[in-house]
């Protein structure tokens, strides 16, 4: 080597032990965040309504299927179609929410990773 020349600096992994404990704490810290953030959203609801109030789904945050009304007046007509496609996009539409609830929730934390 050259006088004087000193060569390139080297250090541990990803700025030293410390900071790589410090890492893996803040990693622990974000999976406890997402973990109390999940257990919210699977007390929270949403509900879509269809048919001008015919269907009403309710839904959880954590996508999951709570409740189906149906208007007893929509059951006199007895159209069976009509009442399967009604309650298809119901469920469709109050799943859609769910997700952009979850979504809304846990996009901060996640940095923008889909859940």
């Amino acid at each position: 080597m050259a006088k004087g020349f000193k060569g390139p600096k080297t250090q541990g992994p990803v700025g030293g032990p410390m900071g790589m404990k410090g890492q893996l704490q803040q990693l622990q810290k974000l999976q406890e965040q997402i973990e109390l953030t999940q257990a919210q959203l699977a007390e929270e609801t949403v509900m879509a309504t269809v048919g001008g109030g015919a269907v009403k789904v309710t839904v959880t945050g954590d996508q999951r299927l709570q409740a189906v009304e149906i208007a007893p007046s929509l059951l006199e007509e007895a159209d069976v179609e009509m009442l399967q496609d009604l309650i298809l996009s119901a469920v469709n539409t109050a799943l859609d929410q769910s997700r952009e609830l979850a979504a809304t929730r846990l996009g901060p934390l996640a940095g923008g990773l889909p859940f």
